[in-house]
């Protein structure tokens, strides 16, 4: 089992999306991994993206993260994840994401990290 972390705002539509999908891509098996939202009316909390991306990080079984949609927290998040070789989705609803990382998986455009 691989794990995707999803900021809350963005949960449920990836959760709906990968159980449409009967949890799977390909011969792995997914689970969706609920982060705190890091988004208000007003203004990012720059700590919480920070926060969330080094979780996503210190899982080794950690293969995406379906991040806010505002450009400028995927920006602060992008290199720590990036330094981790996990795959960032932003800027689009969590459906949306998981569907385009599902059909990453499927066609071999995206791998598990080294280490599962």
């Amino acid at each position: 089992m691989v794990n995707v972390y999803v900021t809350a705002p963005l949960c449920a539509g990836a959760e709906r999306e990968l159980a449409a999908h009967g949890g799977e891509a390909g011969d792995l098996r997914l689970r969706v991994v609920c982060l705190p939202s890091a988004e208000s009316s007003r203004k990012l909390d720059l700590s919480q993206i920070g926060a969330n991306a080094r979780r996503a990080t210190e899982d080794s079984s950690s293969i995406a993260y379906i991040g806010e949609r505002a450009r400028a927290a995927s920006r602060f998040s992008a290199p720590i994840l990036n330094a981790a070789e996990i795959q960032q989705y932003a800027g689009i609803s969590g459906s949306v994401a998981m569907n385009e990382l599902l059909g990453a998986l499927e066609e071999g455009r995206l791998s598990p990290r080294g280490n599962l």
